[in-house]
């Protein structure tokens, strides 16, 4: 064997040794959960639910880290850059990576530079309007916005973001007009609607509290079936316009990451979102929890990335 050949193989062998005695010890120091969208949000919300007890399972605290903009897309780029040694771990809407990567020009290839790690829940976005509004139902809604064309505004977390997709959906189904006006998250949208600024957009866990104390009015859901949450409101397709739109959101891992160490992140994180006080939390939002292996989750990712692309394509959304 040439004197090359055999450097080459005892550096291989030693890469793989020190990777799998890392993931033996791992975690011996705290690890950041970067959130690629502001305090308040869904995403948010659910990060802060399962960190506390991920920390507690493992021995060290996990400390989130909150990078929006860009969709998302700020915070994915960091942690796909990361060393993969599985003390930096994204946690992400489905939008910004399903949706992202057929808008943005990203430094990173999502599906070749992250690892998916483990789902955590299955989202409802909710059609809400401001209470100022006039309409009690989607085809009132609708009937509105022809009579007064150009006239509505929605916002959404941003351009791209699944709740633009959501919103592009119901004014292309519906042929109205609407204005869209993304935001650098979905709670500065929400803010703006309960300011009587925006008209209407698709969310999920933010508007719950906001809807139950009227301040906002709830139209339909865009999920196959009822939500449990508010049984007595159709779906979007109950409503005459199907606009179905269910993500999936999930922790994620720069590639290179031990698979030891995300085998661990997987049950651990399987075993939380099960957990009474985790399912309360989901449930409070209108969300379900979700468990899958990596393998089961990458593939409905993929799925996914196909079906918003050709959304995407269809719809021309470009980010300007």
């Amino acid at each position: 064997m040439r004197p090359l050949a055999r450097c080459l193989i005892a550096a291989a062998a030693a890469f793989a040794f020190v990777s799998l005695a890392g993931a033996q010890t791992w975690p011996v120091r705290p690890i950041r959960l970067v959130v690629g969208f502001p305090p308040g949000g869904a995403t948010d919300v659910v990060a802060r639910a399962f960190a506390p007890r991920l920390g507690e399972a493992l021995g060290q605290s996990i400390v989130i880290d909150n990078r929006p903009g860009a969709g998302g897309n700020i915070g994915l780029e960091m942690v796909a850059k990361s060393t993969p040694d599985g003390y930096t771990l994204l946690k992400s809407a489905a939008g910004a990576i399903v949706i992202g990567p057929h808008l943005y020009k990203l430094s990173v290839d999502v599906a070749r530079d992250l690892v998916p790690v483990a789902p955590t829940m299955l989202t409802t976005l909710m059609l809400v309007v401001r209470p100022g509004l006039p309409v009690r139902s989607v085809a009132e809604l609708i009937a509105y916005a022809r009579a007064n064309p150009g006239k509505l505004s929605y916002g959404s977390s941003g351009i791209g973001s699944g709740l633009h997709i959501a919103g592009e959906m119901l004014v292309r189904a519906a042929n109205i007009q609407a204005t869209h006006v993304p935001y650098k998250g979905a709670v500065m949208a929400l803010n703006d609607m309960l300011g009587d600024r925006v008209d209407f957009m698709f969310d999920t866990a933010p508007v719950v509290p906001h809807i139950k104390a009227d301040r906002l009015r709830l139209l339909a859901v865009a999920r196959a079936t009822r939500s449990p949450m508010f049984p007595d409101t159709p779906t979007m397709a109950e409503a005459g316009t199907d606009v179905t739109v269910e993500f999936v959101q999930g922790v994620f891992a720069p590639t290179g990451t031990p698979r030891a160490i995300v085998a661990r992140l997987n049950r651990e994180m399987g075993r939380i979102m099960q957990s009474a006080e985790v399912r309360a939390v989901l449930t409070g939002m209108g969300a379900e929890p979700v468990t899958a292996s990596p393998e089961e989750f990458a593939a409905l990712l993929q799925r996914d990335r196909e079906r918003f692309g050709a959304i995407v394509r269809a719809a021309n959304i470009r980010v300007e």
